[in-house]
């Protein structure tokens, strides 16, 4: 029987760079597994992405991530564009890695690879936006600059705080965006600081969702919007509303759909996974159903 051919995409700047001591181990459970295995370390920003667009279908019958979220979004950005046909598993060495936690991937290295060997494919949705692509939200406003502006060393340092330090330094440059979102016939416009089209159980590692709101692959985004508070009280509704789910505030739109249109957004930073993307003055979002296969452990449920 011939040996499945599997090719693990790393970046060695991931997790305080603890992969390097990982890599052996993982390649020993896919080389026990009957994998033959090629290992390809990213050397900068986006190679992840060129080198999965220079593969051919049926190079390789797994391809396997091991490093943050943002090295995952260019995985699956090289696999949209050259409409690959290949399974992917994930081994996490992020930050944050909020997909991977909603889908029970294991953090521990040599779990999470035992779990790619014996667990199960399930189909996930991925989100367009304009011509890139993310795999669990795109989002602007407050807070959303600290995904890609906190250097890789003090993340690498002070892990999930250092998004919220970087969130504090711009807190007093937030300002409110007027923007207007248009999605299945209706129309929301106002002064927003906040909002996220995602595909996800959490957003930014502050908004979480209850499991009953979020499906990974019923081709729908959930969209949070917070609109600028007028008042001190609303203020405080609106972060308690996010602190007990309770998304029926006054101030938090709340909805699902498939596709949105924001206007009114030119020159405004967005981050889609993590990294940053320059917004346009109309800018479409588009879930992509089903999009691409991807190995989970059998524990997890997809409703």
């Amino acid at each position: 029987m011939k040996n499945k051919k599997l090719l693990i995409i790393t970046n060695p700047r991931s997790g305080k760079g603890k992969i390097k001591n990982d890599l052996l181990k993982i390649i020993q459970i896919f080389s026990d597994a009957d994998y033959d295995v090629t290992v390809y370390p990213t050397k900068r920003q986006g190679d992840a992405t060129l080198k999965v667009q220079s593969l051919r279908n049926g190079k390789y019958d797994i391809i396997v991530v091991c490093g943050g979220d943002g090295t995952l979004n260019e995985v699956i950005t090289g696999v949209m564009r050259k409409e690959l046909e290949c399974t992917l598993g994930y081994i996490p060495y992020g930050t944050l890695n909020e997909w991977s936690s909603g889908l029970k991937i294991s953090r521990n290295p040599t779990i999470a690879a035992s779990d790619i060997v014996t667990g199960s494919e399930i189909k996930l949705d991925v989100g367009k936006f304009g011509n890139k692509f993310f795999s669990y939200t795109a989002s602007f406003g407050a807070f959303t600059e600290a995904s890609y502006s906190a250097p890789q060393e003090v993340k690498n340092v002070l892990g999930q705080a250092a998004y919220f330090f970087e969130g504090i330094k711009s807190l007093s440059n937030i300002k409110p965006i007027h923007l207007k979102f248009v999605c299945d016939g209706r129309e929301i416009e106002d002064d927003f600081l906040f909002g996220a089209v995602s595909n996800s159980m959490s957003v930014g590692g502050i908004v979480k969702f209850n499991d009953s709101v979020v499906k990974l692959n019923d081709g729908m985004f959930e969209v949070l919007l917070i609109k600028n508070p007028t008042t001190i009280l609303q203020f405080q509704s609106i972060v308690d509303g996010i602190l007990r789910k309770d998304l029926a505030r006054d101030g938090i739109e709340f909805f699902h759909t498939s596709e949105i249109t924001v206007l009114g957004g030119e020159n405004l930073p967005w981050t889609l996974d993590g990294e940053f993307a320059e917004g346009k003055e109309c800018i479409t979002l588009t879930n992509i159903p089903s999009a691409i296969d991807l190995i989970v452990p059998h524990n997890t449920k997809i409703k």
